[in-house]
C-alpha cells in the first residue's frame, strides 16, 4: 500500500461497507487540504472563543427573559417558537447547559476566515472522523488537524458513560456516518430512531432539529429527564442558541455595552475579525432622522433597490425552519437579479414575526487549487475552487480544555457562490501546511 500518495482505489476500499451518507457522493483527493500556520493558530483558539460567545449569548437571553436587559432580545429569538418548547427549554436546572459540539462554517478568504454560522447539531462528525483515520493511514507524516482519532476521542469525551445517538428521519441521510461513529466510540454508544425513542437514563446525542419536534413524540420525556438530571442531552434543546441571529446581534450598537460586560476585549476583537458585519431584518419603521448603521438607509425598501455593485450582501433565515439549514434560504445579493433581490428583501420582512432573517456582508472566498480523483478514470486532476472549513470543537464533560477534533475542508468549484457540500465538491481533512 502506498505510504505517501493514496490511490483512488485505496480510498474506495477504505470506505465503510454501508457508506457514510445515504445516496450522497463527493470527490476524493490524494491530499489533505493544507492550512497555513497563522490560520492553524487561529483555529486552535477559535473553539474557546466560540464557547465563551455561546455562554454570553445564553446569559443575555435569560437576562432578557427576566427583563434585566432589553426584552426585544428574547422576543427576536423566541419568534415562531411553540410556547411548550420555550417553557421546557427554560427549565431552571438546564440554565447553564451549552452545546457539547461547536462547528462554525468558515469561508477561507484572502485575509483569513469569514464565519457564516455556528452549528451545534452538525453533520459530518463521522465523515470527518473516517477521513482522519483514513488519511492518517494512507498519508503518514501529514500533520492532520485533530490527529488520527481526534473526532472519535472528542465525541467520546462528551459522554463518559456512553450515549444514544438519536436521529430523526428528517436527518436520515446522516445515519450511516452516525452508525460508523457509534461503532468507533465503542461500548455504550448506539444509534436510535428519534420518532420512536423513549429515554431510559442514558445520555443522548441529539441529531434532530427542533422545528421537527412534532414528529418526535418522546421529546417532552427526554427534556423532562434532562431537567431532572437523570441524563444529559447534547446539544440541549434551547432554540435560542441555534439562531444565526446572534451573528447580527453581535454587531448591534444598543448591545455594545452588554457584549463588553460578557466578553473580554481580546475576545471581542478576535470574534469581530471572523464574524461578518450583520443586521437583523426587523421591519419596524425607523424615525425619519435615523439610519441603519453601515448601510446608511432609513428603510429596508431602500435595500431592495440596491444596485448589483451595492449588493455585496447575503440574506438568510435565522433558524427554526426547514429552510434555515443547508444554505436553502441563502440569497447572495450580487449573484441574483434586482427583481429577485427585491423579492427576497420583501419576503424577509414579511416573515419576520414568525421566522426572522438576517443580513450579512458578503466576503469573497479565496480561489485555491487542489488535486482530486476523476470518478470515471481515477486519474488525478486539479480543481480551482473555493473552500469552506468546518472545524469541530468538543467541550469535554470533565471541564478540561476544549478540543479541536478535526477540520473538514469542502472545496467547491470556483464558479459556485454558495460553498456547500455537493457531488462536484472535494471533501478532505485539513492539515497544517509545511513551513517553507
Amino acid at each position: 500500500m502506498s505510504q505517501t500518495h493514496p490511490t483512488f482505489e485505496e480510498l474506495k476500499q477504505a470506505m465503510p461497507e454501508g457508506g457514510l451518507f445515504a445516496g450522497k457522493a463527493w470527490l476524493t483527493s490524494p491530499e489533505p487540504f493544507p492550512i497555513e500556520p497563522r490560520l492553524v493558530a487561529e483555529l486552535q483558539k477559535l473553539g474557546h472563543r466560540l464557547h465563551v460567545f455561546l455562554k454570553a449569548a445564553n446569559d443575555l437571553y435569560y437576562r432578557s427573559v427576566k427583563g434585566k436587559v432589553p426584552p426585544w432580545i428574547a422576543a427576536y429569538l423566541d419568534a415562531g417558537k411553540p410556547a411548550e418548547l420555550l417553557e421546557a427549554a427554560r427549565a431552571k436546572p438546564l440554565r447553564n447547559q451549552l452545546p457539547g459540539v461547536i462547528r462554525p462554517d468558515l469561508i477561507l478568504t484572502e485575509s483569513g476566515f469569514a464565519m457564516s454560522e455556528i452549528d451545534s447539531v452538525p453533520g459530518g462528525i463521522g465523515l470527518t472522523g473516517w477521513l482522519e483515520q483514513t488519511y492518517a493511514k494512507l498519508h503518514p507524516g501529514k500533520p492532520l488537524l485533530g490527529g488520527a482519532d481526534g473526532m472519535v476521542t472528542g465525541f467520546r469525551s462528551l459522554f463518559p458513560q456512553g450515549a444514544d445517538l438519536v436521529i430523526s428521519k428528517e436527518s436520515g441521510d446522516y445515519r450511516p456516518e452516525m452508525e460508523w461513529l457509534a461503532g468507533q466510540a465503542g461500548a455504550g454508544f448506539a444509534v436510535a430512531e428519534a420518532e420512536s425513542y423513549q429515554p431510559a437514563g442514558r445520555d443522548i446525542y441529539r441529531f434532530f432539529e427542533l422545528f421537527d419536534l412534532p414528529q418526535i413524540p418522546g421529546w417532552q420525556a427526554m427534556q423532562a429527564a434532562a431537567a431532572e438530571g437523570s441524563l444529559t442531552i447534547s446539544a440541549p434543546m434551547k432554540p435560542w442558541l441555534e439562531e444565526k441571529l446572534w451573528l447580527a446581534l453581535f454587531w448591534s450598537r444598543p448591545l455594545r455595552e452588554l457584549w463588553r460586560q460578557e466578553l473580554r476585549e481580546n475576545q471581542r476583537d478576535a470574534l469581530a475579525k471572523v464574524i461578518p458585519r450583520g443586521w437583523v431584518m426587523d421591519p419596524t419603521p425607523l424615525p425619519h432622522h435615523a439610519v441603519l448603521p453601515g448601510l446608511e438607509i432609513n428603510a429596508w425598501d431602500e435595500l431592495a433597490g440596491f444596485s448589483q455593485k451595492e449588493r455585496q450582501l447575503v440574506l438568510k433565515r435565522s433558524g427554526f425552519h426547514q429552510d434555515a439549514w443547508g444554505s436553502r434560504s441563502v440569497v447572495i445579493g450580487h449573484d441574483v437579479s434586482q427583481p429577485e433581490w427585491a423579492a427576497a428583501v420583501t419576503e424577509a420582512q414579511g416573515n419576520f414575526a414568525q421566522s426572522p432573517w438576517l443580513l450579512q456582508q458578503f466576503h469573497a472566498a479565496k480561489v485555491v487549487e487542489h488535486p482530486y480523483f476523476d470518478r470515471s478514470t481515477g486519474a488525478v486532476k486539479i480543481m480551482q475552487g473555493r473552500v469552506r472549513l468546518c472545524p469541530y470543537y468538543f467541550v469535554p464533560r470533565d471541564g478540561s480544555a476544549i478540543q479541536l477534533g478535526g477540520v473538514l475542508a469542502t472545496i467547491v468549484p470556483a464558479d459556485k457562490k454558495i460553498l456547500h457540500g455537493m457531488s462536484d465538491s472535494i471533501l478532505v481533512p485539513a492539515c497544517a501546511a509545511a513551513v517553507e
